[in-house]
């Protein structure tokens, strides 16, 4: 077994199972996506309060811009967030928002189409394919960066670099990427922090501790 397969196991058997990106659609994740990028996730439920249950991508293209922003205000950077929302909406009702067109598709082919989309980057590309469609693709974001920084692993420095290494020392399974990035997350809150706190730190005899 791999050491990044052990820092899973480690990390999962200490924190368990952990409710991940609450969402009852596929839709919900995307909007989900894009709304979270440079924002805590607590704005983004503010947000998606204000659309009163009423969350579809056809009201979404209905919605005039100026009201789509109030809506979506609280998240922040509202107005290039309203013109994003549009843009992957329209890409998901090319497939007629039908999940299943979408996950009959090579993952190569989706992300490549998704990242030609407006306000869609790697980060969001890989968070709606992995938690919206359950493809196989491991999502960094700044904890990630953050916690490999501080173990003995040549995980690379670019986002892609770290993805890359990251699929190729794991099993290529979309549930256990899933509960990895959610226990690096979790993990980096509660301990691996700016200013870490390693007393009792599952991962204290592995990590390198470098700020």
């Amino acid at each position: 077994m791999g050491e990044l397969q052990k820092i899973y196991q480690t990390l999962y058997i200490h924190y368990g199972d952990l409710d991940w990106w609450p969402a009852d659609t596929p839709f919900e994740v995307m909007v989900g996506a894009i709304l979270t990028q440079n924002t805590a996730w607590t704005n983004v439920e503010k947000a998606l309060k204000q659309f009163d249950g009423n969350l579809s991508p056809r009201r979404i293209l209905a919605l005039p811009m100026k009201e789509l922003q109030e809506i979506i205000r609280p998240a922040g950077f509202f107005r290039q967030k309203s013109q994003y929302l549009k843009a992957v909406t329209e890409w998901f009702m090319s497939y007629d928002c039908a999940p299943h067109l979408i996950k009959s598709r090579p993952l190569s082919d989706i992300r490549t189409e998704l990242l030609q989309v407006r306000g869609v980057g790697n980060e969001t590309a890989d968070s709606i394919l992995l938690y919206g469609f359950d493809f196989p693709t491991f999502v960094v974001d700044a904890y990630t960066t953050r916690f490999f920084r501080r173990f003995p692993l040549d995980v690379g420095k670019t986002y892609m670099e770290v993805k890359n290494f990251c699929e190729s020392e794991l099993p290529r399974d979309a549930e256990l990427f899933g509960h990895f990035h959610a226990l690096i997350v979790h993990h980096c809150k509660e301990r691996c922090k700016k200013k870490m706190v390693c007393r009792g730190c599952p991962l204290e005899q592995r990590c390198e501790k470098i700020s």
